[in-house]
């Protein structure tokens, strides 16, 4: 192994020495909240994705029924349910876009402005200063960098 390769994962982003274990572990929480709701925001869009699927099946559902001589089970599945919002007013679209507007994007300029204020805007120190602490130095598919 070159010694480039065993140099800690973080070498190109040395930390000032003034910054503490306990800044960079505050500041990964951060990062680990909006790890969280990046999760929670994929779930959104699942169910963005479902309901709409699920609407469109309603739909097909009420051309079988009218082609089966059910018009009047059709019609009213069609009318109440086709379409319909999930929550009041919204489509799921809508849910997504508030979510989005008013509290990812909101999170992630927070999350942002904690790294740049506290760890000189570098990502996942606290993951970096772990992997130098875990990792078998000097050892094969321990390497700190690629």
């Amino acid at each position: 192994m070159t010694d480039s390769a065993d140099r800690p994962a973080d070498y190109d982003r040395q930390l000032s020495d003034d910054i503490s274990d306990d800044t960079v572990a505050a500041a990964g929480k951060v990062s680990e909240a909006l790890e969280w709701v990046e999760r929670a925001r994929g779930h959104l869009y699942s169910f963005h994705q479902l309901m709409g699927r699920a609407d469109l099946l309603l739909g097909e559902a009420c051309d079988k029924l009218r082609e089966a001589g059910h018009q009047e089970v059709a019609d009213r599945l069609a009318t109440e349910m086709v379409g319909r919002n999930v929550l009041y007013g919204r489509w799921t679209f809508q849910i997504v876009e508030d979510f989005d507007d008013n509290y990812w994007s909101v999170l992630r300029d927070h999350e942002r402005r904690v790294r740049d204020e506290l760890t000189e805007g570098h990502r996942h120190v606290f993951e970096a200063r772990m992997k130098e602490d875990r990792r078998t130095h000097g050892r094969e598919g321990h390497e700190g960098r690629p």
